[in-house]
């Protein structure tokens, strides 16, 4: 059938992620074929094309060859729709599939897909962001995979239940997202639930602005969690386990000072306190309830062993004081549970039966294990992944939040940041972010990883369907004056995007006076025919120049009917109109000047003095009804995401530059 010819010709998707919307696009398809149902698929099939090239991924699968000849095969229905433009983005993909694929297409149709039974009806939608891969799996084993996929350890088809469980001291960034996906991806693949819980033990670095926005970036990724939870739920019954800990002699009060502590858990010497009886520690674990004065000096301590090889076994820190008020519950408590006391904890009595944890906590996987054995709960699996390192960019929320504090960048949401606020505010599409991330799937292998990659990515989602629009840039901007050109100014109507309907149109006004950029007017020789981009041939008369050879001015005559294939320079302008917008169109750079930092550097000895560039232009006057978050490409200067859109004529338009992955980043 069709999946067979998928597998054999590489056309089921790149990964099992893909492979499962295929599916489900596979098993939607006989719905084109009801009557009754014909509108209402075309109807959803065109709203899933308005941002996409492909139905799944950036490559033509067996999915887009099922639409596709489903389409054709309902004969003059489809073909009155194809005419009256009713579906634009099912249109712009039909032809452009044929376009490209017609020999293909024929023989596979002509084939197989012509044969009832190739595929199966239901009257589901496919969900786009659902990931089980392989065929309906038996009850309770595992689903097939490929040979490069990975399998959670003892894991039962609709038994598994996985957290994402970010602390709200900052925002998310592209490594959490790394940590996001990859526990949706098996809660889906598994057919589990998933949870979303703050990690709130630390009053003094976290807020109610970081959850506000850790659950608008989960929402921005798409993630699906079946409940939300806090640790703080758990501060009772965690306090309870610490005193039955204490009263087991397998935890103990430490007033030891932490500089000094910390030099004994290096050196494996046991602390002084680490005898105390139990009713010295209860009694030290009031004052620490209590927040007194003595309580301040003191942290609860795992008895675990001082002289292990892992020094995470060293008996660490389960319960420290601190007097700052918790951003959800108040004063209400003096001590806080470490993330090493909490997490095992919590875990095992939500009912989570697979922890997914980046590969920068592998030493402290045996204190996770250990931990939770002397509380006596029900072990959880721990899976490690490779934790997602990308060049030039640092990932510690310690860090980013020195770049806030110190005006380094705007904010939690700059451009700059990898965020994933600042990520999408840069002009990258959250599907691209998607893709990045399961293409690396859940291996365990460290990659330093390129934006370049990420970038491309975008690029290819972005291209086929973005806005077309012209900039010239302001300063020495040159006046080209077309002597034959129009006397009186006149306005045509063209698309905003040659090959996407979709993007809608574009007023263009022609005048016998247009600029264009100063770098293009230097390339021009005298008598030269030039290409003006969506007008016609010119040719070029008469150069002016300053005294510092600097041309400053340009005239010519209109040569419509010459043929733009033997130009050279194909040019954008703009005309020399009151109608033009300004504009500040903004370039970045990365944060520090170091691929990757060596073990004890600081990221401060490597800051980039130079890391943002305005530059002033002006726009065609149809960038007036740009919104903001809108992205569009500039005729010959790149892709840029509208972060702040037209209000009035003194106030610019500001276009951040958008990377391609072929440009290059300096801005030195």
């Amino acid at each position: 059938n069709l999946r067979y010819i998928g597998r054999v010709a590489n056309l089921y998707g790149q990964d099992p992620f893909e492979s499962s919307q295929i599916d489900q696009w596979l098993e939607y398809t006989p719905v084109l074929t009801v009557g009754s149902e014909f509108e209402n698929a075309c109807n959803y099939i065109d709203n899933y094309l308005q941002t996409r090239t492909f139905l799944v991924g950036y490559c033509l699968s067996i999915a887009d060859i099922a639409i596709w000849s489903g389409l054709a095969g309902t004969g003059l229905r489809w073909e009155s729709c194809r005419k009256s433009k009713k579906f634009p983005n099912m249109v712009r993909w039909f032809n452009s599939i044929f376009d490209e694929y017609s020999e293909s297409l024929n023989e596979v149709i002509s084939t197989y897909v012509g044969k009832k039974g190739s595929v199966k009806p239901a009257a589901a939608k496919p969900k786009g962001q659902q990931a089980v891969s392989g065929d309906n799996p038996e009850k309770g084993k595992a689903i097939s995979k490929p040979s490069s996929e990975v399998d959670l350890p003892e894991a039962e088809i609709g038994k598994v239940c996985l957290r994402f469980a970010p602390e709200p001291s900052g925002y998310l960034h592209i490594g959490h997202s790394k940590a996001a996906l990859l526990n949706q991806y098996f809660a889906q693949r598994y057919q589990g639930r998933m949870i979303v819980r703050f990690d709130d033990t630390n009053p003094s670095k976290e807020s109610n602005e970081f959850v506000d926005n850790l659950l608008k970036d989960i929402e921005t990724l798409g993630i699906k969690y079946e409940t939300i939870t806090h640790t703080s739920d758990y501060f009772p019954q965690l306090m309870e386990m610490a005193e039955n800990l204490i009263c087991q002699g397998k935890a103990y009060v430490d007033d030891t000072p932490r500089e000094q502590m910390q030099k004994e858990r290096m050196d494996g010497i046991e602390s002084k306190c680490r005898s105390n009886s139990v009713v010295e520690n209860l009694k030290l674990w009031k004052e620490m309830i209590a927040g007194s004065e003595r309580g301040l000096q003191c942290c609860v301590r795992g008895k675990l062993d001082m002289q292990d090889p892992n020094k995470s076994l060293r008996d660490p820190v389960y319960y420290r004081c601190n007097p700052v008020p918790h951003h959800r519950i108040g004063s209400k408590y003096k001590i806080y549970p470490t993330y090493d006391f909490a997490c095992p904890f919590v875990d095992s009595v939500e009912g989570i039966t697979h922890a997914l944890r980046s590969s920068e906590y592998h030493d402290r996987n045996a204190q996770y294990d250990r931990i939770q054995a002397d509380m006596g709960l029900r072990k959880v699996h721990l899976y490690e992944f490779s934790r997602l390192n990308m060049v030039y960019t640092i990932l510690s929320k310690r860090h980013l939040r020195w770049f806030v504090e110190n005006g380094k960048v705007d904010g939690w949401d700059d451009a700059r940041f990898p965020t994933v606020q600042g990520i999408v505010r840069r002009g990258l599409k959250v599907e691209a972010l998607v893709q990045f991330i399961l293409e690396q799937g859940a291996s365990k292998n460290l990659n330093l990883m390129e934006w370049d990659k990420l970038w491309t990515i975008n690029k290819k989602i972005i291209d086929p369907v973005c806005p077309r629009h012209t900039a010239v840039i302001e300063e020495h901007r040159v006046p080209l004056t077309l002597t034959d050109g129009p006397k009186q100014p006149f306005v045509r109507i063209i698309p905003r995007h040659k090959k996407h309907e979709g993007a809608g149109e574009k007023a263009t006004t022609y005048t016998n006076r247009i600029w264009i950029d100063h770098a293009d007017a230097e390339l021009i020789s005298v008598n030269e025919e030039i290409t003006l981009m969506d007008w016609g041939n010119a040719i070029v008369k008469e150069i002016e120049k300053d005294q510092n050879g600097k041309v400053t001015r340009l005239s010519g005559v209109l040569h419509l009917e010459g043929s733009v294939k033997t130009t050279k320079l194909k040019l954008t302008w703009l005309p020399d109109t009151s109608e033009l917008v300004n504009l500040t169109l903004v370039d970045f750079d990365y944060l520090i000047t170091k691929k990757k930092l060596e073990e004890g550097e600081s990221f401060q000895d490597v800051l980039n003095p130079f890391t943002k560039k305005e530059t002033a232009a002006l726009g065609d006057s149809n960038m007036r009804n740009l919104k903001r978050g809108e992205i569009l490409q500039l005729e010959r200067k790149g892709y840029f995401r509208c972060d702040v859109p037209f209000v009035r004529p003194s106030k610019p338009i500001v276009l951040f530059a958008i990377p391609d992955g072929r440009q290059a980043t300096s801005l030195k």
